[in-house]
């Protein structure tokens, strides 16, 4: 049963897809988790440092032009097609599926994202508070192959093997068969929160009889300490989803 709106047990926020907010206009179909631009509900301002989780599809040979950013961290997660970067910094790159982007806004920075390509893209745009302010701008870009089975760790503070930004806080990434199952990793922060990129699952807690079924677009925000999420299982083919470890 899929949990009701904003809540469904004192340490799970529930946000369904369809509650979003929504922009939608000739070339960009945007879907906000929280609060962002014209969109604004003090009830969705952001889980912890987790601020804006964009969910945009963008219209071959559109796009955004030129526009700034400071004291943010930024992180673009390709999920179809390509989108071509460019900022004041000197970078110039290409972030095709697969691709993860992290990008320091520190003491400002500008940048332009166009979808270059003969097909539409979509991909995940998130931002995350830093620990400090004014820092120096900072960009890195990865492939992100993603293990056969398990997690893939996308963002981690004590690891070589995936990328840091400028707070410490844990991304994953995972992508499931159905009747898949997949226990959570474990979880250095106080703070969790699951974001469905695509298809359905049905997450279930050690702690309460609760089972909470998430699609496509729903995001569902806990406190391991007390919910004990413990195990995804995949209720369709291709289910692909996040999640953030959070201070």
């Amino acid at each position: 049963m899929t949990p009701p709106s904003h809540t469904c047990h004192p340490s799970l926020v529930f946000r369904p897809a369809q509650e979003r907010f929504h922009s939608s206009n000739n070339w960009l179909e945007s879907w906000h988790s929280f609060s962002f631009a014209g969109h604004h509900d003090p009830n969705w301002m952001g889980f912890g440092p987790l601020r804006v989780i964009n969910d945009d599809t963008i219209a071959a040979g559109r796009g955004f032009g030129m526009h700034s950013h400071h004291d943010m961290e930024i992180i673009t997660v390709m999920i179809e097609g390509e989108l071509q970067h460019q900022d004041s910094e000197g970078h110039s790159r290409v972030i095709q599926a697969g691709d993860v982007q992290r990008m320091s806004a520190g003491t400002g920075i500008m940048h332009s994202e166009r979808n270059e390509s003969e097909q539409t893209c979509r991909l995940l745009q998130i931002w995350i508070e830093p620990s400090r302010l004014a820092l120096e701008p900072a960009y890195e870009q990865r492939r992100m192959a993603l293990a056969d089975q398990g997690w893939t760790s996308v963002l981690d503070p004590d690891s070589n093997e995936a990328m840091a930004i400028a707070r410490p806080v844990q991304l994953w990434r995972t992508k499931l068969a159905k009747n898949e199952s997949l226990s959570l990793p474990q979880l250095a922060f106080s703070k969790a929160w699951i974001q469905m990129i695509n298809g359905e699952i049905s997450i279930s807690s050690e702690t309460s009889a609760s089972q909470a079924d998430l699609r496509r677009g729903d995001g569902l925000g806990f406190h391991p300490s007390q919910a004990k999420m413990n195990q995804i299982h995949s209720l369709s083919d291709q289910t692909d989803l996040l999640l953030f470890g959070l201070d």
